[in-house]
């Protein structure tokens, strides 16, 4: 939003400086993000009188002048048509900065005749776009400052221009007035009256105006009336330099008007040239597929329920947004239809974004404007056409009603301190609010028509305090409820997923935080890409699916890294991931990998490969971290994209998946572009058990001065039977006892046949009450021979 001083002072006496009101403004919460000053670029300019004007001796188009100046009489040269004796210029002396061309003048030679400065144009000084010839001013002193000439004479010219930034809940600080309110209401000025006797109109309409039954909720009221016998044409002077100033290009005057008002009190207008009207105009919501050829000359298809006036040939205008080309006023327009109506926030926001169209009534209709100044918005713009255009209006057409906004809160004025902690009187709390155009009545305060934001109690303690000093508010701890140590606030899974992270940097990993979405290609190589996971507006074809695994993310963050000669990489990511697109269709998962070499590459070699017994250990200290049991099974149904023979699902129980662990498969690394071996591992936090009891000390340290015994076997089995199912079978032959089994040999081929194998363990048991004897240890060997045979076939080798 931008603004003008003297548009300022038009509602605001006061007499602060820019510094100043732009230092309120920003502690009133509107920052202030840019102030343009003429009159600081131009301070180093003064007056100078040409005394002759001669031909260069050297150039046709260049002159040899002398001219007074504050320091005598000097030399400079100047190219200007209309550089002459007698009139008065503008000079920069050497060591002035220009900011219009962008040098420092200094002293020098042109074509062999020295120059001691130089004669400005307008456009060299930035005041406008003028550079046909010097500055010739009517009046001046010599070695008199420019810029108090133009503060005397031309103060538009040095105006300065404020921009501050708007915040989607004050829409009404989006017009002029609203910033001289609330600056009026710190006590920077007094807020000037600018009311206006109604126009009263001389005849009736000819143009009527419907609002359908449909439209009611996106078009509340309308107000309308016709203006004949106007002179369409330039604007004023005041009014082209206001909109210039802040950026907006004056076209004619019954636009400027519109655009005037638009920033001025927050109402934006729209103007229809009445002979190319047809018939009355209606309010409806569009049917679909309707054509529009809008100002800014594009052509744009409506969707269906979109605001439209319309009139008996098709659509005119877009409610809200802006109007059309067949019905726009020209510079030979004579009879004009003047609009103010006020449209739905919510559907002109859709409607906007669905055409996108960005303009500057669409931006203030979705924040929401000032519903109760509609008749006056009209009165005011016609008043402003009949005073500077002529014409006759009349009686202005109604249709519909303005929304009811009217709504109070009560205002508990101990309730600052306890909101905000500042101390401020009940009677300035009062005060305040009444000065914003609040209604007081009693405890009662009645939002005005402009403050949609303003929605509870709360709201009238933050303009009470906006309205105070914004930097004033100092940050106070809350009072402590219970004394002694807090209750923790983490939960169990929280502490689990702090836990996961902590312990997988400890290992080396380096974190990564990638994006949720993915493209299809990569999700489908890890079971995702349907369309349930498919995002309905993605801001890239590389970010079309919601993500269904981690690895994809970390595979593409190390091929960058290999592109960039990074061969050597460990990487992991805590995040959700995605089997659908609706609540409760994600996981919350932890995953690694491993790619190139391991371990310190010094002189003894020791680096060496990773493999998938580094993403093994890893997995399982994660799991101990976390909180997973220290038994596990590891079985082998993993997913398609884990190398088939050399992965493990860590899991308690077929059906009870804590992890998996292996080597990528290569096809899933040639895809994505990774050069390989890469292992890796995901783990799912949530299916770890959570302990029945919650404790915060460790278990008792379970240690036995009783000498363990080891044993070892060998059993025949067939080729087909996994070593875990051996494994667990020796185990609970008697768990009491048996400490571990462990694998150690196995063997194929030879004396044992076709179809089989010999495989090896050695099973450790640890006594707890008394120390083992011969007859304990083979009553155990002869349970295990027996658990093994029933559960796996599998008999002692001979």
């Amino acid at each position: 939003m931008k603004f003008t001083l003297s548009w300022l002072k038009h509602h605001l006496d006061t007499t602060a400086s820019v510094s100043e009101i732009a230092e309120t403004l920003t502690d009133l919460g509107l920052e202030v993000e840019a102030v343009e000053d003429p009159a600081e670029r131009l301070g180093d300019f003064t007056l100078g009188r040409v005394i002759a004007a001669e031909k260069h001796p050297d150039a046709d188009k260049l002159k040899v002048c002398r001219v007074e100046t504050d320091e005598g009489e000097r030399q400079i040269i100047c190219g200007a048509p209309n550089a002459r004796e007698g009139i008065t210029v503008v000079l920069a002396k050497p060591g002035t900065y220009v900011p219009g061309i962008d040098t420092t003048i200094q002293v020098g030679k042109i074509r062999g005749v020295e120059s001691f400065g130089m004669m400005c144009s307008e456009r060299e000084m930035e005041l406008s776009d003028e550079h046909s010839g010097i500055i010739e001013l009517p009046s001046g002193e010599v070695g008199q400052r420019f810029v108090d000439w133009l503060t005397a004479n031309d103060p538009a010219k040095i105006d300065p221009v404020i921009e501050i930034a708007i915040t989607p809940n004050r829409p009404d600080a989006l017009g002029v007035r609203g910033v001289a309110r609330d600056l009026a209401a710190r006590g920077l000025g007094t807020l000037i009256a600018r009311d206006t006797d109604p126009v009263p109109g001389t005849f009736e309409s000819p143009i009527k105006v419907t609002i359908n039954d449909e439209a009611r909720e996106a078009c509340p009221v309308f107000y309308g009336r016709l203006i004949r016998g106007v002179k369409n044409g330039p604007s004023p002077d005041w009014l082209q330099q206001s909109l210039k100033a802040i950026g907006l290009r004056p076209i004619s005057f019954l636009v400027d008007v519109t655009n005037f008002f638009t920033y001025d009190r927050n109402r934006p207008l729209h103007v229809f040239d009445a002979a190319k009207v047809k018939g009355d105009l209606r309010v409806h919501l569009s049917k679909g597929g309707e054509e529009l050829l809008a100002l800014d000359e594009k052509t744009y298809r409506l969707a269906p329920g979109m605001t439209v006036i319309s009139d008996d040939t098709g659509v005119e205008s877009l409610g809200g947004i802006m109007g059309g080309e067949a019905s726009g006023v020209t510079e030979e327009t004579t009879d004009v239809f003047l609009e103010a109506a006020f449209f739905d926030p919510i559907r002109t926001a859709y409607t906007g974004r669905s055409l996108k169209i960005n303009s500057d009534a669409r931006y203030r209709f979705e924040r929401g404007i000032d519903p109760e100044w509609t008749p006056h918005g009209i009165e005011h713009a016609t008043r402003m056409i009949l005073d500077h255009a002529g014409g006759e209006a009349s009686e202005v057409v109604v249709a519909g009603e303005i929304p009811d906004h009217a709504r109070a809160y009560r205002l508990d004025t101990e309730r600052c301190s306890r909101l905000v902690g500042m101390d401020i009187p009940a009677e300035t709390q009062r005060a305040t609010l009444e000065a914003l155009g609040f209604v007081m009545d009693g405890d009662m305060a009645h939002v005005p028509s402009w403050r949609p934001d303003v929605m509870g109690e709360a709201d009238l303690v933050e303009e009470v305090a906006r309205i105070a000093s914004l930097t004033k508010l100092e940050g106070k701890p809350l009072p402590r409820m219970h004394s002694g140590v807090p209750r923790p606030i983490l939960s169990a899974l929280q502490k689990r997923e702090q836990a996961g992270r902590r312990t997988a940097a400890s290992l080396g990993y380096n974190e990564c935080v990638t994006y949720s979405f993915i493209d299809r290609t990569a999700a489908e190589l890890f079971g995702g890409g349907q369309d349930a996971s498919m995002l309905a507006n993605p801001i890239s074809s590389e970010m079309s699916h919601m993500r269904p695994a981690l690895l994809p993310g970390l595979l593409q963050a190390a091929a960058r890294n290999q592109a960039r000669g990074m061969s050597d990489l460990a990487l992991f990511e805590m995040g959700h991931v995605f089997e659908g697109g609706e609540p409760g269709e994600q996981n919350l998962c932890l995953a690694g990998i491993l790619v190139g070499r391991t371990g310190p590459k010094d002189v003894h070699g020791a680096s060496r490969a990773v493999d998938l017994y580094d993403a093994k250990t890893d997995a399982e200290a994660l799991l101990s971290a976390m909180g997973a049991p220290a038994k596990m099974q590891i079985l082998r149904s993993g997913d398609a994209w884990w190398h088939p023979g050399r992965h493990g699902v860590l899991c308690l129980g077929p059906k009870k998946v804590l992890g998996i662990f292996g080597e990528i498969h290569p096809r899933i690394l040639q895809a994505l572009d990774v050069k390989g071996p890469v292992v890796g591992f995901t783990i799912w936090p949530e299916a770890i058990p959570m302990p029945k009891k919650a404790v915060s000390t460790r278990p008792a340290l379970a240690q036995s001065d009783l000498q363990p015994v080891e044993r070892d076997f060998a059993f025949v089995v067939d080729r087909d039977v996994a070593a875990l199912d051996l494994v667990n079978a020796a185990a609970g032959a008697d768990k009491a006892l048996i400490e571990e089994v462990r694998v150690f040999d196995e063997f194929v081929g030879g004396s044992l046949g076709e179809g089989k194998k010999s495989l090896a363990i050695t099973v450790r048991m640890q006594p707890k009450e008394a120390t083992l004897k011969e007859k304990d240890i083979e009553a155990v060997g002869v349970k295990i021979v027996e658990k093994v045979g029933k559960a796996t076939g599998g008999t002692l080798r001979g």
